[in-house]
Parts: structure tokens; sequence; C-alpha cells
């Protein structure tokens, strides 16, 4: 059994509501997640609340809101970016509605203090923002605790009544002393006492396969990754070899090598399903519509799978390793924005998860936790230390177009009338590209943040031409276009493995783009990051030389007009472009 939170997280439909709760979980400290509405009575048994960041606008018709009456009940209270503009707005201080925002790194100053929420913590500090709006006013009894250049009110405190702000994330890896602040909250302003070891986790998550799935059986498409693998693993243990059955399925968007690779590993069932994926595929453009797609295709392969082999219905569940960034991204809370529709979210897995046919033993989970439940399985390295591979596999990284057109010269640098998925101030946006003339990561991370109608920046590495001179082309996902990504990706992931690069990054995808000529009518992205679980991430740079050794392999392809390289952080960009 758990103990009764000690922290309670109202989730105001924040993209790191869960990551607030998990990292208080780190600090050894339950916590849970509930509704941002949920009445104060039913709190109180919790030492401190934590009001999430969200989407929305406290001016907003229906936006997401708190009881009041938290704030007089005695408990400490610590508002994070929208919870900030929550608690500044009901106790009657003044919210700027923002127009364009900021995204990324800041420099906060935080004021001396011997408030115990900011002990130690005073001076210049790298920080997180993601946020539109900002408290112009504290409230009557606050006082204004640190600022950034563009934010007057980054952290604001009311000492006696234990209720804090702070409009950056402290949760996300990229604010550097955010454990800090947590811990802070947690121990010195709630009192909590340690009573969560978060590195005791395989005993109960078996048990909460083993309540889920009561007499049934469960089949599995397991793609090779370590999401599925490791939930294959949890439930194989959980419920016995005998009641649990795994396929992998190739798409025809695997990356090169991926099924002899999986076929090593796991010594797993194949389904070759290239034919009805690629067909179904045939004339998309859009990105959720791709993913939709993708998503409703795996259903069919896996009713006409289970079909087969006489798996009846009603004796059998569908296992996923669905983590929660793939749910919270899909609109996973009730407060959440959609940013994408996750391949494990379309409506024909929502109608099994509906009729209680789905299990999902990491659904609560992040990618650095799903990597230490496999160690403690005793999975190899080889599989765990993987980088992370998107479900729907190479279609999101092969953009499309419905239309043609050329690139436009703006002040900042040329507009790509391409659209890539991003998340600003908790909200999905699918906004072009921005390409500029050199490989600045200052001067991107300026640019999102100042220029509204992008949400991504590209450099342009080593191309056949100059950008002005490209145009975009109409195309849609094709057999050919596919293996021009998957050879690509092929070049990279070796060039990257033979140099040690890919351990000093936590994803490196590879995108490709329909800009060039009619000869060359393709480019190549080059997209590493560095993450801790995928909801934050920094771009990352590359030694120059190997950067030169791709871009030369890249563009023996003559197909392949140029090479690129990503400059953009998440927020503002997704790691991945759809």
């Amino acid at each position: 059994m758990n103990p009764n939170p000690q922290i309670i997280v109202l989730d105001a439909g924040g993209q790191y509501c869960h990551l607030e709760a998990r990292k208080v979980r780190d600090l050894g400290v339950y916590a849970e997640v509930r509704e941002s509405e949920t009445p104060a009575a039913e709190l109180r048994g919790a030492k401190g609340l934590i009001v999430s960041g969200g989407p929305s606008s406290v001016y907003d018709p229906g936006s997401p809101t708190v009881d009041p009456a938290i704030f007089s009940s005695g408990q400490a209270v610590l508002g994070i970016c929208y919870g900030q503009q929550v608690m500044a707005h009901l106790l009657g201080g003044k919210v700027h509605k923002g127009v364009k925002g900021e995204y990324g790194l800041a420099t906060l100053e935080l004021e001396e203090t011997a408030d115990p929420m900011f002990a130690g913590l005073s001076g210049r500090q790298q920080i997180w923002m993601s946020h539109r709006d900002v408290v112009e006013t504290v409230p009557q009894g606050f006082q204004v605790a640190g600022h950034t250049d563009t934010c007057a009110v980054a952290a604001m405190a009311s000492s006696a009544r234990k209720l804090y702000g702070v409009q950056f994330h402290p949760e996300v890896v990229h604010t550097a002393r955010g454990r800090e602040y947590l811990s802070n909250f947690v121990f010195r302003v709630c009192g909590c006492r340690k009573d969560w070891d978060p590195r005791h986790r395989v005993p109960l998550i078996e048990q909460e396969i083993r309540d889920c799935v009561g007499r049934r059986k469960v089949f599995f498409f397991v793609s090779g990754g370590v999401d599925s693998s490791v939930a294959f693993t949890l439930a194989r243990r959980a419920l016995g070899p005998e009641r649990v059955r795994g396929v992998y399925v190739d798409t025809g968007l695997m990356r090169e090598g991926e099924t002899d690779f999986v076929r090593s590993i796991a010594g797993l069932e194949v389904e070759d399903a290239q034919r009805e994926f690629l067909a179904a595929l045939e004339g998309s453009t859009e990105p959720e519509r791709k993913r939709h797609i993708i998503g409703e295709e795996f259903v069919l392969v896996q009713e006409r799978v289970i079909e087969r082999q006489h798996l009846v219905n009603e004796d059998w569940m569908l296992g996923q390793g669905t983590i929660y960034p793939d749910t919270i991204e899909s609109g996973g809370t009730a407060k959440a924005a959609l940013i994408k529709t996750h391949h494990n979210r379309v409506a024909g897995i929502q109608r099994l998860i509906a009729s209680g046919r789905i299990v999902e033993p990491l659904k609560s989970f992040y990618k650095d936790e799903v990597r230490e439940v496999g160690r403690e399985l005793g999975l190899p390295a080889e599989l765990l230390d993987r980088h992370p591979f998107p479900g729907p596999g190479l279609a999101i990284r092969c953009l499309c177009s419905d239309r043609n057109a050329g690139v436009e010269a703006t002040a900042d640098g040329w507009l790509i009338p391409l659209r890539s998925v991003g998340v600003q101030g908790d909200e999905r946006s699918y906004k072009p590209v921005l390409a500029i003339d050199a490989l600045d990561m200052a001067r991107a991370t300026e640019l999102t943040n100042r220029l509204s109608y992008m949400n991504r920046v590209i450099a342009g590495v080593r191309t056949r031409l100059a950008v002005s001179a490209m145009r975009v082309r109409a195309c849609s996902l094709t057999a050919e276009r596919i293996g021009r990504l998957r050879r690509a990706d092929g070049i990279v992931r070796r060039l990257s493995h033979e140099s040690g690069y890919d351990r000093r990054v936590w994803q490196f995808p590879v995108i490709l783009i329909p800009l060039g000529t009619q000869e060359a009518p393709d480019s190549v992205v080059l997209r590493p990051v560095d993450s801790v679980d995928g909801m934050t991430a920094q771009s990352m740079e590359m030694d120059p030389e190997l950067l030169a050794r791709m871009c030369a392999e890249l563009l023996t392809d003559s197909a392949v007009a140029g090479v690129f390289y990503d400059l953009t952080h998440k927020p503002p960009g997704t790691i991945e472009w759809e």
C-alpha cells in the first residue's frame, strides 16, 4: 500500500505536472496528483500543496483554478508558472496577459533572504521558463523574491502564510538548482519526513499488473525499444511466460537493421506489415493524421494476429509500453493541452481502454525511470541504453507538404513553409521553421523567444545551393523517401557510435524535409539533444570534424540538397518534429 501523500500536486494542465510529483518522490517523499479544483477540505491531510503550470491564462473563460480556501488552510502552497499566476490572481495581485511569452533558458536574480523556501539559493542562476502571462503586481503581504531581465516577478513569497510562487520550472533538469528549491519547500517549509523509496518499484508494478489482468492473459506488440521491452518483461515476471505473448510488427517504418536487432535480443515472433502501413499512409501529409493512421493500423494488425492465433478477446488483454510523456502530450490529464497524439492513444486504443482491455505497467513513469526498472529486471545495457525511438517510427521524421512553395526572406533569416510541432506555454504550436546562416544557439534561443510566428530554428551546415534558392515541394510519405531517411539515419547512427558522440547525447533524431530542388528534392536535419526524461531538452553542439564527416557522407546521396542543424531547445520545439 502507498502511504498517504504528504505533498499533493494540483493539476492545472501543465506538461510537467506529473514530473513535479515524481521529483518530490525522488526526494523520498510520497506525492500524488489531484484535479486543481479539488475542495480544500479533501486536501487537509497533506503537509504541502503544489499548484502546477498550465497552458491557460487566468483571464480565459473556464481556465483552471483552485479552491481559494487552500491559501488560508495553514498548509504550505507553492505555485509554479501558471500556479503562481493563479495564486496572485485569487489573492488580489495583478497578472499581465502576455503575447509572445518566454521559453527556454533564462537567468534568475534571487534576493538574499532568510526565508526557508530560498535558503542557500540567492544570487544569479540558470532557470527554465515556459510562459506567456506574468505576475505584474504581487498580492498584499507578498514580497518579490526574484526576477529575470524580462520577468519582474520570477519568484514571490509570503513567508508568514507559507505561500510561494515561482514563474520558472524548478522540476525540470535545466533549472540548475531546481532540486534545491523543491527540497527546501518539501522539508524546510512543509516539514515532511522521508517515507518513499523510489528504487523499490518492481514488486509494486508487478502486483498492479496482477490486479489489472486478473485471470486473463496479455498480448504485447513489442517494438524492441526500451519501454515496450521493459513492460513485456514485467508482465512475464508478474503473470508467468505462459500467460504473456509478444509479437514484433515490422511496419516498414523501422530503422536500418532494427528487425534483426529485435530478433537477436528478444527472440520475438515477427509480423511483416510493411505493405499495409505504407499503403494506409499513402497521400498523408498532416502530422496528426499520420499518427492516427499508424495507431489505427496497429489495432487492425493486432486484431488480425489475435484472430489468426485464436486469442479469444474476452480472455486476453492488450499490453503496451506507454510511458507518461506519451499520455501527457496527448492531452492525457483533464486540463492538459494536446501537443501530439501518441499512437498508443488513438481512437481504437481509447476504445480498448474504455472496455478495460489494456494494461500499461509504465504509464506513470518517465524514460529514465523505465531504464532504472529495466536494470532492476536485469535487462542488458545494449537494450536499455538505446536512444529513444518513436513508436510511429520514421513516419514522423519524414516531413511532407501539401503544396509547392519558396522560402521567404526575413530580417532574421529564411522562413521555410514547413510546419513542425512545438510546445509553447504548455500548449501545442504548429508553425513554420526559420533557417539562419550560422550554428549560433544563443541567437536561436533569442529568436524563438522574440518571434511568435515560428517555433523552431535551424542552420544550414552544408548545402548544394543557397537556402534562398531552395523550394518546398508537395510530397507525401513514400517507400522511396522512407528509404532515403533510413539510409541517412544509418549514416548518422554509425558515425555517432564510432566517435562516442551517441553516449554524450540523450537522443539524436534525423529528420527528412522536402526542401531542395527538382534533382535533389530533400534535405536532412540533424537534431541531437540532451535530456533526462524527454519533457525538456537542450540542443547539443557537435565536434566540427564529426559534423563535417556526417555532411560529406549524407551528401553522397544525390537526392539530398543539404544538411541542416536544429538549434531549438524544448520548449519551444518538441524533440521530434511531428
